[in-house]
């Protein structure tokens, strides 16, 4: 099977986390080789938070600058600080609804505009897939679902060697009773939302 290489950037509270569970408990129930890591930055305090995932036969969760199959954020300025890890033929996912910086809220800095950092990445990479994450969760029945609605637009690109009814069982499993239903109805949104490469 051929190596596939996935990051994950969010803010801390977004789901990065579980997000990451979800992918590497699916893989290991499809019997696929995974390899996972994870970067805390001061996510309490609305850091980056950073995964990466190796699908495939790897010695090392490090994904060097370039080497990214498939880039997944949470949050569009994470996404954009990410690119490094991109390549042309990388493909992007990335949420539309910004979750502005400290420093923005007190007047102290400046968020960038959403168009101008879509066609940023879009000049770096193979493909840019951008969707209001939020609204869609808000849809399914709560905004915390994000990170569900992201797996589903990322799970339907084709890109990982992830089947949508493994994701579907592992977020069964692997999630709290209470969010199960709100959560199948995120994927189903974003996977709704996104083409298959």
């Amino acid at each position: 099977m051929e190596t596939k290489r996935l990051i994950i950037v969010a803010v801390g509270g977004q789901g990065n986390l579980l997000a990451s569970k979800v992918l590497g408990e699916a893989a290991l129930a499809a019997g696929i080789p995974v390899r996972m890591s994870e970067i805390h930055g001061m996510a309490q305090r609305g850091g980056v938070v950073e995964s990466a995932l190796v699908f495939g036969e790897a010695q090392s969760t490090i994904i060097s600058d370039g080497e990214a199959d498939v880039v997944v954020g949470f949050e569009p300025l994470e996404t954009l600080r990410a690119l490094n890890k991109c390549n042309r033929h990388t493909t992007v996912i990335t949420n539309l609804a910004p979750l502005p910086p400290f420093t923005v809220a007190i007047g102290r800095g400046t968020y960038p505009d959403i168009g101008l950092i879509q066609e940023k990445i879009r000049s770096k990479v193979g493909r840019l897939v951008a969707l209001d994450a939020v609204a869609l969760a808000r849809s399914a029945g709560s905004v915390l679902a994000v990170n569900i609605v992201l797996l589903g637009a990322l799970i339907r690109t084709g890109i990982l060697p992830l089947d949508a009814d493994t994701i579907r069982d592992t977020i069964r499993h692997r999630t709290k009773a209470a969010f199960v239903e709100t959560n199948l109805k995120a994927f189903e949104l974003g996977f709704n939302h996104s083409q298959p490469v």
